[in-house]
């Protein structure tokens, strides 16, 4: 009966000391995106072209940190994804541009220094609410954009994984991929004139990216109250 009482409190005391050491908070804060794509257009690749989304690409995290070195995160995004592309193969040279305002959940870790660097990664799933496309005729943008809520020229979400470094002050870069297509090949259009067409039947487009963002954790607050206790201390 000692022995199982002993352990008992072995536990909980084990349990407590591990709650002790857990932190949970929410951080948040913007990104730079980079965008590019794997295109194949029915057996046809390349044509892509990098597109910089600055704006508007929000994000808000909770994180549980188990000590110093491990944690979770979890949270909701707004992400401004999509893609440039140069038609290739054809008389007239054609570009169009695509994007999407996805609603995102992320889940992934933390692993490293919480408040210094440390290196971040997960599973993101994305639902499109906002899309647009644009056409362009030598460099000259033409009458035909296309702006939809909820569209069905997309799929209904878009499954995609990531990887970041979070480097001192808080200074954050990311590799995101996704493995669902940008479009929804099924899609078929209808004129109104009775033609019926499917316009990304066979254009594969697997959207990857890389982004630039700052004090995504508040690792920043942490160097900057350093420094100052460091002068308080010895100056």
């Amino acid at each position: 009966m000692k022995k199982r009482l002993l352990i008992l409190a072995l536990t909980a005391g084990v349990f407590i000391s591990s709650q002790a050491q857990t932190k949970v908070y929410a951080t948040g804060g913007m990104e730079m995106v980079f965008s590019f794509a794997d295109i194949d257009n029915n057996g046809i690749t390349g044509g892509n072209i990098m597109r910089w989304a600055p704006v508007f690409n929000v994000q808000v995290f909770g994180n549980v940190d188990f000590g110093k070195n491990f944690g979770l995160i979890f949270g909701g995004a707004i992400r401004n994804v999509g893609l440039i592309y140069q038609v290739p193969d054809t008389n007239i040279n054609l570009k169009k541009k695509y994007r999407n305002y996805n609603f995102a959940v992320p889940i992934g870790f933390k692993l490293g220094n919480m408040h210094k660097f440390l290196v971040f990664g997960g599973y993101e799933i994305e639902f499109p609410f906002h899309y647009k496309e644009k056409t362009f005729i030598d460099n000259a943008k033409q009458d035909a954009k296309i702006v939809t809520w909820f569209s069905g020229r997309t799929p209904a979400y878009y499954n995609s994984v990531f990887l970041g470094l979070q480097f001192p002050y808080g200074f954050t870069l990311k590799f995101k991929y996704y493995f669902s297509e940008f479009f929804n090949q099924d899609y078929t259009q209808n004129d109104g004139q009775g033609n019926i067409s499917q316009p990304y039947k066979g254009l594969k487009a697997n959207v990857w990216y890389i982004s630039l963002g700052f004090a995504l954790f508040k690792n920043n607050q942490v160097y900057y109250k350093e420094q100052a206790k460091y002068k308080e201390d010895y100056y």
